[in-house]
């Protein structure tokens, strides 16, 4: 949900930056990698929960109890299918949800540069 300038839409997404400090600060952000199983094997980002967006349906239940606890982050490679995840995860009645602007790409730039980033 960028607009014309790049600019994110804070109803929808947050920075990886956003994150790290939020989660450094002791929030309660809770991490959703939607990859594929072969991009996580790749990498990932600590402590994140693995729910490929193939199989997102058959983790509802789960996100729903997750949810209570947290705010949902959720995240891909480049930010994409985490809009899209976001929005079937707010269609089927989430609230406390967001998509990491840029995903594991922008934070292994931003944020952990030690990171592999792949293509």
């Amino acid at each position: 949900m960028n607009d014309e300038a790049g600019r994110i839409n804070p109803d929808w997404e947050c920075t990886p930056r956003e994150v790290f400090q939020r989660r450094r600060d002791g929030e309660e952000l809770l991490l959703i990698d939607c990859r594929t199983h072969e991009e996580r094997a790749l990498v990932s980002i600590e402590d994140s929960v693995h729910v490929p967006q193939d199989e997102l349906s058959s983790n509802l239940e789960r996100l729903f109890r997750m949810e209570d606890a947290s705010e949902l982050v959720v995240y891909c490679h480049h930010g994409v299918r985490s809009l899209a995840v976001v929005a079937a995860l707010r269609e089927a009645g989430f609230e406390s949800v967001r998509s990491m602007a840029g995903g594991i790409h922008r934070w292994s730039k931003e944020v952990d540069p030690d990171l592999p980033t792949y293509s």
